[in-house]
């Protein structure tokens, strides 16, 4: 079938119903919500037997949903109505939330249901991780069931009202600042981190601190750390922890107010973004037990983790977004060298729900005094990381992808020996968007995985890609169908069975011999030189691409049309772009709301 989709932006839903669309067989076209005209032009020229809109923030026109039918993806169960509905899902403790699959009419929120599906809200996880996860999972299932009705000819949507047992309208009103705001003087720390995770990407929390106003986004439980509601505790890896009533929340991530008139703001590690205005306040490091060694022991937060369950060490981070700055990339490293220290037989890197990784953090970079330098910075250390991945030869390493990965992210995954990816994740295995032609030894890794003609297409297109869809071209191993609260515990199943195998400490062995011969044919320092130079040519060209492209991405700019790869399948040239090969998720925001 012939279908177009309508998007405010190419976010991580609308990625994933795209791709799997396609994977079954049908023609998908994307039109970002630039306004009504283009979006009448585009109905024109593509003519679409369907329209469906995964995220939409504006209503699509009335003469184009009165002549053709549009689904809309509507981010909560049937007969909610409003533009909030996972911020009340988290504000009012919903155990359990669902996706409705309606049709476009006069009213908001108002039409026929196609339909619909559940999903859980698991406790403590944020609105941006729930949106990536379950309910990424309840939209496409939605979405394939709705297509379906319509591609039979025969079905006839429902009202909301008649849609299913016990349905009923619940007009909810946009969820405004007044309702996020913490009182520190009463909020205990529960309510504050529900409040905190309602907000974790968009918009973040508004609040006052050092006497300035900032966005707080994301917030995680302290239990040992006291002091005086709202007075800054303590700082930990670029995170600021704060007192509340009966304990302290750890922020990980601020944003100051737009001025009037001012350019747009965006998000920083909480400690850099603050800078001189952060009184001196003590750098505690996490303990060495990790809190979830210690059934009912005290909450704490560290972005790194690391535990041993047998023959198995389980490296595990998360970190903001995905994004993976200097800093950030020099601890994981320091982490890795400690697990590979340890008498196990295999490591599992990564293994947590929501994002793997996305490469270098283009937002620190943007904030840094020479981006270009940042850039370099970050590359090598993104480099170093992956590297030692690479040379790895006395236990087998696997990659665990709970969520997605993209650019820099994606091929740090690809330098284990197995990927392991949940079967709801999306990968985009790219940077050429961003104007830039790669690192993370992508030309030795992507190649020797899917051959040098689909690494030119998965490069080229700039795509996203269905975890099974990267199962069936070898970009991945195993796909792992779980629920994202479920996957850690699978990916241990899995990996005490890797560990105890009889032919592991042969594969182990056969790993190190072809290693030494790759290094024979061609060193991977040969490889990191060749793209560093790419790199560092486009970092200090101060006229590359890449700059505007990392300051529109940072700062959220609303583009000016929608990019021709999208609406046509075919690959985007960046004018200028030192590349023949892919693009960073950053133009492909994975993460947005």
């Amino acid at each position: 079938m012939n279908i177009l989709l309508v998007a405010s932006a190419f976010n991580s839903l609308t990625q994933r119903v795209f791709a799997e669309l396609g994977d079954r067989g049908h023609r998908v076209g994307l039109e970002l919500a630039l306004g009504d005209d283009s979006l009448r032009e585009a109905v024109r020229r593509t003519a679409p037997e369907l329209i469906v809109a995964p995220l939409l923030k504006t209503a699509i026109p009335p003469d184009i949903w009165s002549a053709h039918v549009c689904l809309i993806v509507h981010p909560g169960p049937v007969g909610d109505r409003g533009p909030s509905s996972l911020d009340w899902a988290i504000h009012t403790g919903a155990a359990d939330w669902g996706v409705t699959v309606l049709q476009a009419s006069g009213e908001m929120d108002g039409g026929a249901v196609w339909a619909s599906a559940r999903c859980p809200v698991p406790a403590g996880v944020g609105k941006s991780d729930l949106y990536r996860n379950e309910v990424s999972d309840a939209a496409l299932e939605a979405v394939l069931l709705a297509v379906e009705r319509f591609a039979s000819g025969t079905y006839v949507p429902r009202p909301q009202e008649t849609a299913g047992p016990g349905a009923e309208v619940c007009v909810r009103p946009y969820f405004a600042q007044g309702l996020r705001r913490v009182d520190w003087a009463s909020d205990p720390t529960e309510a504050v981190v529900r409040k905190l995770r309602g907000a974790d990407s968009q918009p973040g929390v508004l609040d006052e601190l050092l006497e300035e106003e900032w966005y707080l986004h994301g917030g995680h439980a302290e239990d040992t750390l006291r002091g005086r509601p709202g007075e800054l505790l303590a700082t930990r890896h670029g995170a600021v922890c704060r007192a509340t009533v009966d304990g302290a929340v750890w922020i990980p991530e601020l944003r100051p107010r737009r001025r009037a008139g001012g350019p747009a703001t965006f998000k920083l590690p909480a400690v850099l973004a603050l800078g001189g205005r952060l009184p001196a306040l003590p750098e505690i490091a996490p303990p060495r037990r990790q809190p979830e060694e210690l059934p009912g022991g005290p909450r704490t937060w560290s972005d790194i983790r690391y535990r041993e369950d047998g023959q198995v060490g389980f490296l595990s981070f998360t970190f903001p977004g995905g994004a993976m700055s200097t800093e950030q990339c020099r601890r994981l490293l320091t982490a890795y060298r400690f697990a590979c220290a340890r008498p196990t037989t295999v490591l599992v890197l990564g293994g947590s729900r929501d994002f793997f990784s996305n490469g270098i953090h283009l937002n620190v970079i943007e904030a840094a005094a020479d981006p270009a330098r940042e850039s370099w910075e970050n590359i090598n250390a993104m480099d170093d990381l992956v590297e030692a991945v690479l040379t790895t030869t006395d236990r087998l390493v696997v990659s665990a992808l709970g969520g997605n990965a993209a650019a820099g992210g994606a091929m740090l995954a690809l330098a284990a020996d197995q990927v392991w990816c949940r079967g709801g994740a999306v990968l985009n295995p790219h940077y050429r968007l961003m104007g830039l032609y790669g690192s993370e030894y992508w030309t030795y890794t992507l190649p020797r995985r899917v051959g040098a003609a689909e690494a030119e297409r998965l490069t080229g297109r700039a795509l996203p890609v269905t975890a099974a869809r990267a199962r069936e071209i070898g970009l991945v191993d195993v796909v792992i169908d779980s629920t994202p609260q479920d996957f850690g515990a699978a990916v241990a199943r899995r990996a005490a069975r890797l560990a105890s195998a009889p032919g592991t400490q042969q594969r182990v062995s056969e790993k190190k011999a072809a290693r030494e011969r790759d290094e024979a044919v061609a060193p991977l320092s040969a490889y990191r030189e060749r793209e560093l130079a790419e790199m560092r040519a486009t970092f200090f060209d101060p006229g590359a691409p890449y700059h505007s492209l990392r300051a529109a991405f940072v700062r959220k700019v609303r583009p000016s049309s929608t990019p021709e790869h999208l609406r046509a399948g075919t690959s985007p040239v960046v004018r200028g772009a030192r590349t023949r090969g892919a693009a960073s998720d950053a133009a492909l925001p994975s993460g947005s709301l």
